[in-house]
């Protein structure tokens, strides 16, 4: 009955999402200083969802995890507009440092849609 509900889709979609672009931010502030390095990143959760026709189903992380296998992550990655720094390097701290507190939010987003969800569920079947 609660199996499958689309809020909660949406929670761990979101949540997956955040985890994701935050392994690539932190993979670009780890490169920060490797010569010809280009930065990487995935579109906005939002933008992703805005066409009707995806879905996006949910991605073993590991072996046995989701009683699956690994796979592809959803969200594509590309290559960021290079900064032009002399080295080659086209990372911006100060830019990854503002997309990883962008990425803090939206994780912090999925978290309270998935209590709040939770917490309505409770209320229904009489348990605060």
């Amino acid at each position: 009955m609660f199996y499958d509900l689309n809020v909660f889709k949406t929670a761990y979609a979101m949540a997956t999402h955040a985890g994701q672009r935050q392994a690539i931010v932190a993979r670009n502030m780890a490169n920060a200083d490797t010569p010809g390095y280009q930065p990487r990143d995935i579109e906005a959760f939002q933008k992703a969802f805005e066409n009707s026709g995806r879905e996006v189903a949910m991605t073993a992380t590991r072996h046995g995890h989701l009683h699956g296998g690994t796979g592809p992550q959803p969200w594509p990655e590309f290559e960021v507009d290079p900064s032009g720094d002399p080295n080659g390097n086209g990372v911006s701290l100060e830019e990854e440092m503002l997309k990883a507190v962008e990425v803090r939010r939206q994780h912090n987003g999925a978290l309270a849609i998935y209590k709040s969800s939770m917490n309505i569920l409770r209320a229904s079947l009489g348990r605060s």
